[in-house]
């Protein structure tokens, strides 16, 4: 039997009290003829953070998707072994066949980046889809059906948070072996707690709504309500953190396979794994850890740009000034 829920009370602008920006905003939504989602590209593409972001991505993505086009060199392919000497290793422009060098182990530096562009998209991409879908299943357990089920969901996350997320990372990575696919298990498992969490906080929001009451009203289920109406808008803070985790996961991918937690050999074309055989090097080749230190800085700044501008084209505080 489901318990209809009163509406929401608050002081209105005629008493003295505070403006509910929310209602203005989805009052303006409605006058507009437009619905949320057309409003949210509209904003998107009056805000200049959201371009520069979408423009890091796309190149991003499509580096790593065109990269056995782009790169010169297979990706473990060591072309460069008979230019490598004890006390030199060729550096960007000093060889026209390598423009951007060569690593201590004959590797064509350009073709490294451009294939760890593709290994990062990879384990980011993967890790963030499966801390996404077991979050929510989480989040979804907990805020439909509340009571001893919500709180045993939300200790369990408050414990895992208590981690801290790369400890927590490195700690799965460890158990389970040396290999990419134990990265992308150990991010995507630190991940859980955020999502699930997000989502119960939204759909507790949503289920004070009018229209969930409304929808009681009718006499339909509480699965229906939820998965019809709560679900559906109280998802959009849940994508907007997906774009942000995507930066987080590039970022501790990285880290992991410094830590050597990654796998592969020392010809594997991974940007972590490039900055862990640069550290031996700063001495006679800095590039080696500078280049994708860059790569890593500028790839996490572009979905930390677009995740954020996304944000605040969802908020609806914003969308009311």
């Amino acid at each position: 039997m489901s318990i209809a829920l009163p509406p929401a009370q608050g002081p209105s602008a005629e008493s003295g009290g505070s403006i509910d920006t929310v209602a203005i905003a989805q009052a303006d939504l409605k006058a507009s003829g437009g619905g949320f989602w057309r409003d949210v590209f509209r904003r998107l593409r009056r805000n200049p953070t959201a371009w520069i972001g979408a423009v890091i991505v796309l190149l991003f993505l499509l580096v790593a998707v065109l990269a056995p086009v782009l790169a010169p060199y297979p990706e473990t392919a060591l072309p460069g072994a008979k230019e490598i000497t004890p006390t030199h290793i060729p550096g960007p422009g000093e060889l026209p066949q390598f423009p951007l060098g060569l690593d201590r182990f004959g590797g064509d530096v350009l073709s490294k980046l451009i294939w760890g562009a593709q290994a990062s998209l990879l384990i980011g991409v993967v890790s963030t889809a499966m801390g996404l879908v077991g979050g929510m299943i989480l989040g979804l357990l907990a805020g439909t059906f509340g009571g001893w089920v919500d709180t045993v969901i939300m200790r369990v996350v408050d414990i895992i948070l208590s981690v801290p997320n790369l400890l927590l990372a490195v700690s799965i990575a460890a158990i389970l072996g040396q290999t990419p696919y134990a990265v992308m298990i150990a991010i995507g498992a630190s991940q859980v707690p955020i999502f699930a969490r997000l989502l119960r906080a939204s759909m507790l929001q949503q289920r004070s709504s009018d229209y969930v009451l409304s929808a009681q009203t009718l006499g339909l289920g509480r699965g229906r309500i939820t998965m019809s109406h709560v679900l559906p808008n109280a998802i959009g803070p849940v994508i907007v953190q997906g774009t942000l985790t995507l930066a987080t996961a590039v970022i501790d991918a990285a880290a992991l396979s410094f830590l050597g937690l990654g796998g592969g050999g020392p010809a594997t074309a991974e940007w972590g794994r490039m900055l862990t055989y640069a550290q031996a090097e700063l001495a006679i080749a800095p590039w080696l850890a500078f280049l994708p230190g860059i790569c890593i800085a500028v790839t996490a700044l572009g979905f930390t740009l677009l995740g954020e501008a996304l944000r605040e084209a969802m908020d609806p505080r914003t969308r009311a000034r």
